[in-house]
């Protein structure tokens, strides 16, 4: 069972009462919250100011409380600035940033983080530079983006960006980790380049450092309010054995998962980076489609939906590049559920739908690929997650139990 979460308020709210103590005072209590951020932040680390990509090395209180606390931080070019603390934002994942938060809280400024997922305002990366790499051993990357020549990477330790180019790119795609031999490091137009050899590539999604997706209860899933048929009559179609099991374990919470789209407006509801991809799918622009599945990766890794329709637009021509894109998103939809989930993850409940077109797309190749056992297995875990079976697994399970060969259909 997922463990419940407290909102970023409750947290931020708990950690300032917690620095502050009883203390008194401005002074006094800005004393005790740089004691408590200058330990708390491992410095120096990664921040944008008003969008910009800077690296906070202190956190400085100068005995003046109109000032308050400042940073200073350094740029690329290696000129120093200070600035007020609150202007300074962390990435939510880090463990700084509640910290960040409470100061801000303490000035009576608008919580800026209200979620692990809260749409980030355009800012410039964080880019890859000559200290963060030692050309003399592997180096462990993230893929962001494929393009025909190239592929866009974070550091596997960091969000530092880096562009690796290498002859005869392997087929890798977004979420991967490639170990890569390293050749040379450049800039060109003030972004860096890395060349080297493709060693290896891995899903580990658990080392991604990504936030899982929310898991939101919605109530109590029964299968007495279902319709499963009678068995030992005639007209009526009995209960089949997939879903005997699934009966007999009784009533279990039900919940959807958390849908990430970037791209999109939550008040426009004509933004829908997918539908439109789809739209462009239909019309014949494959290329189109990807593009914008892609960019949509490359923001946040997290988006489900992206990786089912890339793997959508592979399933045909090559299923086994499709089934690493099916198998990322499973595997990311899954650092949200954790060992022995036993909900239920409905397909009426529309953000369920990504996670689970995932699942068919990944126990559709298997099946294509052969791997009998691991389709199966698939296929048995979708039905038991969405019982109502909306994708019609019940329908190809007893097929790939019985080992049949794939048939387009």
């Amino acid at each position: 069972m997922p463990k419940p979460k407290h909102q970023p308020l409750e947290v931020v709210d708990a950690l300032l009462a917690r620095i502050l103590g009883d203390t008194l005072g401005d002074d006094t209590q800005l004393r005790a919250l740089h004691e408590t951020l200058a330990g708390a932040l491992a410095l120096p680390i990664d921040v944008h100011v008003v969008g910009e990509p800077l690296s906070l090395v202190a956190v400085v209180y100068g005995g003046h409380p109109r000032r308050g606390l400042t940073a200073r931080c350094h740029r690329d070019d290696g000129t120093e600035h200070e600035v007020s603390l609150a202007d300074v934002v962390l990435p939510t994942t880090s463990a700084g940033a509640p910290y960040i938060e409470a100061y801000r809280t303490w000035l009576g400024i608008e919580l800026r983080i209200t979620g692990p997922t809260s749409p980030p305002t355009k800012r410039r990366r964080h880019k890859v530079s000559e200290d963060d790499l030692d050309l003399s051993k592997p180096i462990e990357l993230v893929v962001l983006r494929v393009t025909q020549r190239a592929a866009r990477c974070r550091l596997l330790v960091s969000e530092r960006r880096v562009t690796l180019r290498t002859r005869g790119l392997p087929r890798v795609v977004p979420g991967q980790i490639a170990v890569i031999r390293p050749n040379r490091l450049w800039r060109r137009a003030g972004h860096p380049y890395l060349s080297g050899e493709v060693v290896s590539t891995r899903i580990d999604t658990a080392a991604l450092g990504l936030v899982p997706l929310e898991l939101h209860a919605f109530g109590v899933w029964d299968p007495a309010h279902e319709y499963w048929g009678e068995p030992d009559e005639d007209d009526v179609v009995p209960v089949e054995d997939w879903a005997k099991p699934i009966i007999a374990r009784g009533p279990r919470p039900m919940f959807e998962m958390e849908q990430v789209l970037p791209g999109s407006d939550p008040e426009d509801y004509d933004t829908d980076p997918i539908l439109e991809a789809s739209d462009l799918r239909r019309g014949g622009d494959a290329a189109g489609a990807r593009e914008i599945l892609a960019g949509m990766l490359e923001a946040d890794l997290r988006c489900l939906d992206a990786h089912a329709h890339l793997g959508n637009l592979l399933f045909d021509s090559s299923p086994g590049w499709a089934l690493l894109h099916y198998e990322i998103g499973v595997r990311i939809g899954e650092l949200s559920l954790g060992d022995g989930f036993d909900g239920v993850l409905a397909w009426g409940l529309v953000d369920n739908r990504p996670f689970l077109r995932c699942m068919q797309g990944l126990g559709l190749c298997l099946w294509r690929l052969r791997r009998w056992e691991e389709a199966e297995r698939v296929l048995e875990r979708m039905l038991w997650l969405n019982p109502s079976d909306n994708q019609g697994i019940r329908l190809i399970l007893p097929e790939v139990q019985a080992r049949e060969t794939w048939v387009e259909d």
